[in-house]
């Protein structure tokens, strides 16, 4: 029986196609690596793009506009 995937692929019609390049410092990828070696993580580019999208999702979140402010919210 083959192997099972923990991940699908992306649906039919989204496919990648928007390159992104950046670079690290020494200290940056050794930091990097140390953690994807802890963690047992085989898949660098998912593992970048989960990460910076999480984080951009949660960012959105947290600012969402409402239609009160937090004090008045919290009578």
């Amino acid at each position: 029986m083959g192997k099972s995937r923990k991940y699908s692929n992306p649906q039919v019609g989204q496919q990648r196609k928007h390159k992104v390049t950046f670079m690290l410092t020494d200290e940056e990828q050794k930091t990097v690596d140390r953690y994807l070696e802890k963690y047992k993580i085989s898949n660098k580019s998912r593992w970048y793009r989960e990460t910076i999208l999480a984080h951009i999702l949660k960012t959105l979140e947290e600012y969402y506009p409402t239609l009160f402010k937090e004090p008045e919210m919290r009578r």
